[in-house]
């Protein structure tokens, strides 16, 4: 074997061992970050934050609830609503019932250190009419709730869904705007693709009106994390470094049952029907 052969391979070894060591990262390192997560409605006068702290990476659950910290929602009218630690980092306010055209402001305190943010909620966007469709995609079928309604002209707007099956917890679904469609008869599609629906079951939506930031933050969940396992952390409204976001939303819930799409309605015999 010749000097160059033996630089080559010296080179290539030294080249692995560095990329080694660059990689080799300590993930239970790094130090507990604030989760603030806020999403009041008017859909019930009952508002929930939760405060929580980020865990060490290997540990079996994803974070701990923050039990004494200050909570505080104000509003442009001089509204003022204490959020009262209920559990696990819960936090509570009752008989508050946001309105639709004002503006809040979020300010929450832990160990010292303080966090803000501020949220516009905007005028819910009313829906025409609701349905259920069928969709292929690639070869499998799909239901989907259907939303079809005039978007508002000339004004921006941004939508969120939230969805349960057969009356499980709601999780986010999907987020819209109106960017290409502005002033537009609309028609939304919502669904959980990672759920197997069939005729009977029930679909259950909660459909919101959102502000930009609220938006830009779920849009880019729903960007970067489609399945994930892992999901990484979008960029949050609140300030501060904190993660989770804060978001007062005009809201309305829908649900809807889907129906067996195949059945032969050409043949039906009258004797049949009730």
């Amino acid at each position: 074997m010749n000097v160059k052969s033996y630089i080559y391979i010296l080179c290539t070894l030294l080249f692995f061992s560095a990329c080694e060591e660059i990689i080799d990262v300590n993930l239970n390192d790094a130090d507990p970050r604030v989760v603030i997560e806020a999403n009041l409605s008017d859909l019930q006068s009952i508002q929930r934050i939760r405060v929580s702290k980020t865990v060490a990476f290997d540990e079996p659950i994803n974070s701990v609830g923050v039990t004494d910290a200050v909570v505080l929602v104000l509003d442009s009218r001089g509204g003022y609503h204490n959020f009262q630690h209920e559990k696990d980092g819960d936090y509570v306010a009752r008989d508050f019932t946001p309105a639709s055209g004002q503006s809040y402001s979020l300010y929450v305190e832990v160990d010292g250190e303080s966090f803000h943010s501020s949220c516009h909620m905007p005028t819910y966007v009313e829906v025409d009419s609701t349905g259920i469709a069928r969709e292929n995609i690639l070869g499998d079928s799909y239901y989907f709730a259907t939303f079809k309604f005039n978007d508002p002209q000339n004004t921006p707007n941004y939508y969120k869904y939230d969805i349960s099956i057969n009356d499980a917890n709601f999780r986010f679904s999907s987020v819209f705007q109106d960017k290409f469609n502005d002033g537009l008869y609309v028609t939304h599609q919502v669904s959980d693709l990672n759920t197997d629906l069939e005729p009977g079951d029930y679909i259950s939506v909660r459909r919101y009106c959102i502000d930009e930031k609220v938006f830009d933050y779920w849009n880019e969940y729903q960007s970067t994390n489609p399945g994930s396992a892992a999901p990484g952390n979008p960029t949050s409204n609140i300030s501060n470094n904190a993660l989770g976001y804060f978001s007062v939303a005009s809201a309305q819930e829908f649900r809807l049952q889907i129906v067996d799409m195949d059945f032969d309605w050409d043949n039906l015999d009258d004797s049949s029907l009730p």
